[in-house]
């Protein structure tokens, strides 16, 4: 190959992982043409890219990029999956993969994330993580139970003030009713 077609591949895949923060490098020997065509069409269907590339050329056009520790020192063929919404969502979905026994072969080798590379064992234990939507609705819970937890406080002392007032009201109406009975009863008996 020229190096002015390696350029132009090069650049291509440069222009396609434009913007991509985090990868997962998988392995996909021995499976076989459909096989791998219905593994493409699976994980597109849930917004994951894969592509194969030679690591000499993955390298080129990940230099200056986060992505570029993913490919120091890697020998052997790899695929690069990136997609899903976050690296977590991608990560358990590619784990349900490497379990299917139709797709024999098929197996995380490793990933980068914020610019750092991570092992085969690193990327199975990013799947265990709590996904971004999974870590929204925490936050978001922590945020609204502690508004909860202070208007119901505040409902609780109002309620509690409240019936400290009726109660009072209800003491003062019960004294003057007695009061106004026993002045009454003075008039007659005078």
């Amino acid at each position: 190959m020229s190096k002015f077609v390696k350029q132009l591949i090069t650049d291509a895949v440069a222009k396609r992982l434009d913007g991509v923060q985090y990868l997962i490098l998988v392995g996909l020997t021995g499976i076989d043409a459909n096989k791998n065509k219905n593994l493409r069409v699976n994980l597109a269907s849930k917004g994951i890219n894969l592509m194969v590339i030679k690591n000499s050329l993955a390298r080129r056009a990940t230099e200056g990029t986060p992505l570029a520790a993913a490919f120091q020192n890697l020998t052997g063929s790899y695929a690069l999956c990136w997609g899903a919404s976050d690296i977590v969502s991608l990560a358990k979905e590619l784990v349900k993969l490497t379990k299917d026994k139709n797709l024999q072969g098929f197996e995380i080798k490793g990933a980068v994330l914020d610019g750092e590379a991570l092992g085969a064992e690193q990327a199975v234990d990013v799947s265990k993580w709590p996904t971004r939507e999974e870590q929204i609705s925490l936050l978001l819970g922590q945020i609204v139970g502690v508004g909860a937890t202070l208007s119901g406080q505040f409902i609780a002392l109002g309620g509690a003030l409240a019936s400290q007032i009726v109660k009072l009201a209800e003491k003062e109406d019960t004294e003057n009713k007695d009061g106004t009975e026993n002045n009454e009863a003075e008039k007659v008996s005078e």
